[in-house]
């Protein structure tokens, strides 16, 4: 079989991250070593229902080691790094109660810490706590409201190391209704402030509706629900959407529409997501989340949906065993998410495989083949777990959820934003757009150039490539404007900003109709974007059926992530010091 292919920055991550230490720090595998690790672990799960088979083990571990080894399909970070360590837990995502009284929220502190320790990401819904001023009958003083108590989990999160491999992230929740809604849409008011915190909004239907009116909406007392006063919708919807211009939060959930999608009602409401927004939970609940890389499954003008079943089967199959063998910080997550076992399968490389298909991102066959292809992944994890449950047993809340057949997870899929992940497959994040065909990167403490593999390939098929090209597309921030490159091939690589509001939000919509949790996307808006532009992203993600919306206008930030066409970031020697990502191997078996 062909060996694996691994790019410089893939190798890079995975050396910083991922490989194996000893207790010197020294690394004591190799990439073949992590994935024969992983797999290795992940596989020995079966034995709990299927007894001690040596065969049917090693076909099953051959498997798993196959699909990741060869990138077709990876797990979330935690299971990278710690299945088959002395770690053990392999979950991304939490959501953690907190509740209204110090004991229970500095319970929640402390987990936060033993969570990000282990590798994961907590979301809190910050709405059961009383309102600044309120009184505190115990001592007589006033409460400090919700935004304070953030401070000080943001405080931990930056002491703690997740791991010792990478920090922290959290998500930070409070509802529409909340009394301190206004202070907490402006808490990330000055850059740099809560900066361990994404924040979101909670928009409930009564506020839609209200500002669909044009009426005053009420404000609740957390203690007791009890009417506190009214606000004009249109005035908090206006500085939400400002604070969402100015430095890209807070974003917005729609809980009540994600309630209606909650699969065990009778166990609990869902009030938070993980730090991303793709993953709602119960509180207490965990998430085993993975992605399919569809740059690996096209096939001429289409995908290899013959290839992608079986590989939608094997990562189930593999999601579900990664629940029994993840060791989880504290009681009350066990209990909980192996009562639910909720999985959730995505994928990354979706622009990638548009532009090998020739199809633009914003267009209407995108959308298409966007809606056709995660139908197909989630009819398929849906039967995947139907056999499951046949095998092994439903997931012990079924009785108290919406299926009446055998399910074994109560989710299947997820959209994640797979932004480690996919670097280290080397392929497009998740189903956004690629933000620039050759763009710096700041990850895993490093500064990395990439450049986009499919347009490389296409560059030397199409005979356009020349020793300065990526210098000229990295300074120009996108490839509209280059004379030497066809006109065909600007038409496939539209870059993120380059994109309409509108469209980027009918794609989100379109893998949401086929996805059982929410979809992480962010709608990357060029620096011209207004507030009203952004206002009106989220009444039509409200109207498109969009569980929630995260939006960035381009350099609203002074740090970012993802950069391109900034002579700050130039030197001369651009050209020699850039990492060029080569082109991925075929493999023959998905």
């Amino acid at each position: 079989m062909t060996k694996p292919f691994y790019s410089d920055i893939a190798s890079e991550i995975l050396k910083q991250r991922y490989l194996k230490r000893n207790e010197h720090g020294h690394i004591t595998e190799d990439i073949s070593g992590l994935f024969e690790r992983v797999s290795d672990n992940i596989a020995s799960a079966d034995a709990l229902f299927y007894g001690g088979s040596v065969d049917e083990f090693k076909k099953t571990k051959s498997r798993f080691y196959e699909m990741m080894s060869r990138l077709y399909f990876l797990p979330n970070s935690p299971a990278l790094m710690n299945a088959g360590t002395t770690v053990q837990q392999l979950s991304a995502c939490f959501v953690l109660p907190v509740n209204d009284s110090i004991e229970e929220i500095f319970d929640a502190v402390k987990y936060t810490a033993i969570i990000h320790k282990s590798g994961g990401g907590t979301g809190f819904d910050f709405s059961r706590l009383r309102s600044k001023h309120d009184i505190v009958k115990s001592t007589g003083g006033e409460a400090s409201g919700p935004v304070s108590f953030m401070r000080i989990f943001n405080a931990v999160t930056e002491e703690i190391k997740q791991g010792g491999k990478r920090r922290g992230a959290n998500m930070g929740i409070l509802r529409i209704d909340h009394p301190d809604i206004m202070e907490f849409i402006t808490c990330k008011d000055i850059e740099g402030t809560l900066n361990n915190f994404n924040i979101s909004v909670a928009v409930t239907d009564e506020f839609m509706q209200a500002l669909d009116k044009k009426r005053p909406y009420i404000l609740y007392d957390p203690k007791n629900k009890a009417p506190v006063k009214s606000l004009d919708p249109a005035q908090v919807f206006s500085r939400l959407s400002y604070q969402a211009w100015k430095n890209g939060e807070p974003g917005v959930l729609f809980i009540d529409r994600i309630n209606k999608k909650n699969p065990t009602p009778q166990i609990a409401a869902i009030e938070a997501t993980n730090p991303c927004g793709e993953q709602p939970l119960l509180p207490y609940e965990s998430c085993i989340l993975g992605s399919l890389n569809l740059e690996k499954l096209v096939k001429g003008n289409d995908y290899d949906y013959t290839s992608l079943e079986a590989l939608v089967y094997d990562a189930v199959h593999f999601l579900d065993n990664t629940i029994d063998m993840s060791v989880y910080p504290i009681n009350q997550i066990d209990e909980i998410t192996k009562g639910n076992r909720k999985i959730g399968l995505g994928v990354m490389g979706f622009a990638n495989s548009l532009a090998l298909m020739k199809i633009p991102y914003d267009s209407d066959d995108a959308l298409i083949k966007a809606q056709t292809v995660m139908a197909f992944i989630d009819k398929t994890a849906k039967q995947a777990s139907y056999i499951l449950a046949v095998k092994r047993g439903s997931f012990p809340n079924h009785l108290q959820s919406i299926y009446n057949t055998p399910m074994r997870n109560a989710t299947v899929t997820t959209i994640a934003p797979t932004g480690t992940i996919s670097m280290i497959a080397d392929t497009s994040a998740g189903i956004e757009p690629v933000f620039g065909i050759v763009y710096s990167s700041e990850r895993a403490e490093n500064k990395f150039f990439e450049i986009n593999p499919v347009f490389d390939k296409f560059a030397k098929e199409y005979g356009f490539y020349s020793d300065d090209l990526y210098e000229r597309v990295f300074m120009a921030g996108s490839i509209q404007d280059i004379d030497d490159i066809p006109d065909e091939i600007k038409k496939l690589f539209i870059t993120s900003n380059e994109i309409s509001s509108n469209r980027h939000i009918k794609m989100q919509a379109a893998f949401q109709r086929h996805t059982d949790n929410a979809v992480s996307k962010t709608i990357n808006l060029g620096s011209s974007a207004t507030a009203d532009d952004i206002q009106n992203a989220f009444l039509q993600a409200y109207n498109e059926g969009c569980m929630g919306l995260t939006v960035y206008r381009d350099g609203s930030r002074k740090s970012q992530v993802l950069k391109k066409g900034s002579p700050v970031d130039q030197d001369c020697s651009f050209c020699s010091s850039v990492i060029h990502i080569s082109d991925i191997n075929t493999v023959p078996r998905y």
